[in-house]
């Protein structure tokens, strides 16, 4: 649930902040009265992206055997590509809101009211399709229904993002996402070893070693909990429904896991160095003297999160 929790509660988030950037700069230049396409689009791309949810729970349950375990450790994957694109496309970016702004602005002279509405359902549409395979992958490594956390992610995103632009609430939204971040490549490195997991069951994976360790001994009748670091132990059953720990691992999925772990905190911590250095050599000289690190004004005219998200 935790996992389903995670990823809905960060991809709502952003479609939150998308949607109120999008507001607020039709409530500065003076084009309020367009914010009803702005929720139809948000309406729209929600509906979509039901819809898309809805044909891949069909597709998944089509299988069988051989097949499904194949369909499950392609799908885990493809959700940990995802996820990793999605977090370095974000680390590379210095003024998301800014460009946001710019495809706006955009959009409306190019293909007027047509063009902002595709904007907006074109972007939760985008989030939506991310967040079905993601769950999809989530429900396949933990076994679990994930509806509950996935639904308890969205309002408390929802909530969040209301608070946010509506001045309420203000967080440093960067090093929020940061934090959010490290923990969803975490959970990336996860998927890709129950992926491959998934593959070598499947005999098309080599385990090279079946067992590096084990640590999920067999529990023998009456003798109580399982150890700590069980798969279904105190500690072991929390890492493995947040990072996809594995007890016993081969050494195919070890090696998955750790080689994809590097590159993925390489890669992020590059691009977040790159990026500081970039804001250093040109410093937001197009903003207004004293705008700092604000954000666009939300919705209702108050200042909104940083612009940094």
């Amino acid at each position: 649930m935790t996992q389903s929790f995670l990823v809905l509660f960060r991809e709502t988030l952003e479609v939150a902040l998308i949607v109120g950037i999008i507001l607020g700069y039709l409530v500065r230049s003076g084009q309020a009265r367009l914010r009803p396409l702005v929720y139809a689009g948000l309406a729209s791309g929600a509906g979509a992206s039901v819809a898309v949810a809805v044909l891949f729970q069909r597709l998944s349950g089509g299988f069988s055997g051989r097949a499904e375990e194949i369909f499950e450790g392609v799908t885990m994957l493809v959700g940990a590509v995802l996820l990793t694109t999605l977090i370095l496309w974000v680390a590379r970016q210095s003024d998301l809101a800014g460009r946001l702004e710019e495809q706006v602005r955009r959009g409306l002279s190019r293909a007027g009211r047509v063009g902002l509405f595709l904007l907006v359902f074109a972007s939760v549409l985008r989030e939506g399709v991310e967040s079905v395979i993601f769950l999809g992958a989530a429900r396949i490594a933990s076994r679990d229904n994930n509806l509950i956390g996935a639904l308890l992610g969205i309002v408390a995103a929802a909530v969040l993002g209301i608070l946010l632009f509506r001045g309420a609430l203000r967080i440093r939204l960067r090093s929020f996402f940061t934090i959010m971040n490290a923990i969803l490549i975490l959970f990336a490195a996860g998927l890709v070893a129950h992926g491959i997991h998934e593959l070598q069951e499947a005999g098309v994976v080599p385990a090279l070693v079946e067992e590096v360790w084990n640590l999920n001994p067999a529990r023998t009748p009456g003798s109580g909990a399982y150890p700590v670091l069980h798969e279904d132990g105190a500690l072991g059953g929390i890492l493995k429904g947040l990072f996809g720990y594995n007890g016993n691992p081969s050494l195919i999925e070890l090696l998955g896991y750790t080689l994809y772990l590097a590159a993925a905190l390489a890669l992020w911590v590059q691009l977040r160095r790159k990026r500081r250095r970039e804001a250093i050599v040109a410093p937001e000289a197009a903003s207004p003297a004293g705008s700092g690190s604000a954000g666009p004004p939300g919705p209702g005219g108050t200042p909104g999160p940083s612009r940094h998200p």
